[in-house]
C-alpha cells in the first residue's frame, strides 16, 4: 500500500483491489490491520467511508476518535468531492448524468433499479476519457454515496463495470477485482483548514496503461499490453 497524505489526524492510502477495508467474515488481512504496525501509537484507527473489497484506489483513515467523527459528518453533509475513473464495456456516450433510484437488494447483497421511481434518486456525472475496440474508460463522479451506486447505475446504463459479474459483466478477473478505481477525494481538512486534494494512480498494466494514456485508443481488451 502506497500512503499518500499523513498527518496527526488522517492518513490517505491507495488501496490495492481485492484488499478487504475492514474485517469481513473471510478472516483475510484487511487495510486496517496492515496499516497497524507502520502507526503503533494509533489505537483508534478508522474508517468514515468504505471502498469495497475488490475496488482500488484512494481510502481515508482517520487516527483518532475525533477525526472520525469530523470526516463522517463531512462524507454526510457531501462536503467530500468524489472521483472515481472506470473500464467499461461498450461505448458510452461523452459525457451526461445517470439518475436511478435504487433499492439495496439485502437477499442479494446487490442494488438495483426501482420500479417506483418516487423515492430518492441517485445521480451520477460521467465523462467518457478514452475508448478501445470493446471498452471505454470513464470518469464518474456520485453525487453521494449509495450502496454499490456506480456499479449498479453502469449496468443499468448499459455499460456494466469490466470484471464485475454481479453487474452484468461477461467474465471476472482472475484477482477477483473490478476495474473501478476510487481517482481522488476532495476536501477542506476539518481541523487545519487546509484544502486538500488527494489522488490515487490508477492499477499499472494492461487495460489501465492503455486507456489511461489519455485520447482515443485502438486497444485488443484481450491482449496484453
Amino acid at each position: 500500500m502506497e500512503v499518500l497524505f499523513s498527518d496527526r489526524h488522517l492518513i490517505a492510502v491507495r488501496k490495492p483491489g481485492g484488499l478487504p477495508a475492514q474485517a469481513d467474515p473471510t478472516g483475510d488481512p484487511h487495510l486496517l490491520r496492515l496499516l497497524a504496525p507502520a502507526f503503533p501509537h494509533d489505537h483508534a484507527l478508522g474508517l468514515p467511508h468504505r471502498l469495497d473489497r475488490p475496488v482500488s484506489g484512494v481510502i481515508l483513515v482517520t487516527r483518532t476518535k475525533e477525526a472520525l467523527a469530523a470526516m463522517s459528518v463531512l462524507f454526510q453533509r457531501r462536503a467530500v468531492a468524489k472521483t472515481y475513473w472506470s473500464i467499461v464495456s461498450g461505448q458510452p456516450p461523452e459525457s451526461g448524468v445517470w439518475e436511478h433510484a435504487l433499492i439495496h437488494d439485502t437477499r442479494n447483497n446487490k442494488a438495483r433499479v426501482a420500479n417506483d421511481t418516487s423515492g430518492p434518486v441517485a445521480r451520477t456525472s460521467f465523462r467518457t476519457l478514452s475508448r478501445g475496440d470493446r471498452y471505454a474508460l470513464v470518469e464518474l463522479v456520485p453525487e453521494g454515496g449509495r450502496f454499490h451506486q456506480l456499479r449498479a447505475q453502469c449496468a443499468a446504463a448499459g455499460f456494466p463495470i469490466k470484471g464485475d459479474v454481479k453487474y452484468g459483466a461477461r467474465r471476472g478477473e482472475k484477482d477477483r477485482t473490478i476495474a473501478l478505481h476510487a481517482r481522488s477525494l476532495a476536501f477542506r481538512h476539518p481541523f487545519t483548514g487546509e484544502a486538500l486534494h488527494l489522488e490515487a494512480e490508477p492499477p499499472e498494466g494492461g487495460l489501465w496503461r492503455a486507456l489511461s494514456g489519455g485520447g482515443q485508443r485502438d486497444v485488443d481488451p484481450e491482449m496484453p499490453v
